[in-house]
């Protein structure tokens, strides 16, 4: 029986990072399959998650939620992972807009279609403190992952004042009162064994688990968000530098109509061009990091040469807007729906 591990939390909770910091923390033994859903065509987390020594592999699901239209390949995605690897746990991370009773009313028949193989053991929700209260009143989606919980990690609270958080908790009490809540010790995550094991009591009830199933393909949650990927493969003859991009693009991205921004960018690593390096950029509500891109022997053809980044955010033309304008900043295109 196969331990799984369900991931919730709005577009730039902080999932990922939470996930690499807990493997670290586990057995050297013990193996750990991450299976990834996102929005977009960039599979950036991926990257960052398949560099880590602690998991047996990745496995990503692109364009599309796990609990509307890709219910099929989750399920066939788990079946593979067991025969391949059989790891000691599986860990499902969804995209923003994933509406985890779903999830689990998925996870919980597939336990009884393979006589017992799998088993849910906890739905996490994490909650991005600095933006919550803002994306809970606008996002029928982040009341529903936060209510629907066994447990809810509280990531960011260190950038937040006491009374904002307090605001924050007031709000989660009022969706969830009897959720154990565990803040998030930065970088270093939480404790896996907080989380691991827990046996999710949440979605005992079929009928409680048929009616949420039934309700959130009435209702489709994913048109809270839009995407759109920018991307260019033509370098152009002077390429931006880190600076050069911060400045003009990622200080002047609204947070409250950009909820992420992701992906591939070729910088010159100075001013003067003499060389150039591929970064992984991630963008979450005004603050973003950057990590160096290692390229590895079995590199797909499909790695950007210069620019390939996903765009995340409120549904409407100032995103779209948003997306035209990094794209003319950068010398690329934007690809999506009602571009």
């Amino acid at each position: 029986m196969i331990p799984i591990t369900v991931f919730t939390g709005f577009l730039g909770a902080g999932k990922t990072s939470i996930i690499l910091s807990l493997l670290p923390k586990l057995p050297k033994d013990y193996s750990v399959v991450l299976l990834k859903n996102e929005f977009g065509d960039v599979e950036v987390d991926s990257k960052l998650a398949s560099s880590s020594s602690n998991l047996t592999a990745v496995n990503e699901i692109l364009n599309g939620c796990l609990c509307c239209v890709l219910v099929g390949q989750m399920q066939s995605a788990l079946l593979e992972i067991k025969e391949k690897f059989n790891p000691d746990r599986i860990i499902i991370e969804c995209s923003g807009s994933a509406f985890p009773a779903t999830l689990a009313f998925q996870i919980r028949q597939l336990e009884k279609d393979t006589e017992g193989a799998f088993k849910l053991d906890a739905i996490v929700t994490v909650i991005d403190a600095e933006n919550f209260a803002g994306y809970e009143d606008t996002s029928p989606t982040a009341r529903m992952q936060a209510s629907y919980s066994d447990v809810i990690l509280i990531n960011k609270w260190e950038h937040v004042s006491e009374r904002q958080l307090d605001v924050v908790l007031d709000h989660l009490h009022t969706l969830n009162d009897l959720t154990p809540k565990i803040k998030c010790q930065g970088r270093d995550g939480v404790d896996p064994n907080l989380i691991f094991g827990l046996d999710s009591q949440l979605f005992r009830l079929e009928e409680r688990e048929r009616h949420e199933h039934t309700h959130s393909h009435s209702h489709p949650h994913t048109d809270e968000v839009q995407t759109f990927t920018i991307s260019s493969s033509t370098p152009p003859a002077s390429l931006p530098t880190k600076a050069q991009v911060e400045d003009a693009i990622l200080k002047e991205l609204s947070k409250e109509v950009v909820y992420r921004l992701k992906g591939f960018i070729l910088l010159a690593s100075s001013d003067n061009q003499t060389s150039s390096s591929l970064e992984i950029l991630n963008w979450a509500f005004g603050r973003w990091d950057w990590t160096r891109y290692q390229s590895t022997d079995s590199e797909t053809a499909d790695t950007p040469t210069f620019v390939r980044l996903t765009i995340m955010g409120e549904r409407g033309p100032q995103l779209r807007n948003s997306g035209k304008k990094v794209a003319q900043l950068l010398g690329a295109e934007v690809i999506g729906n009602d571009v």
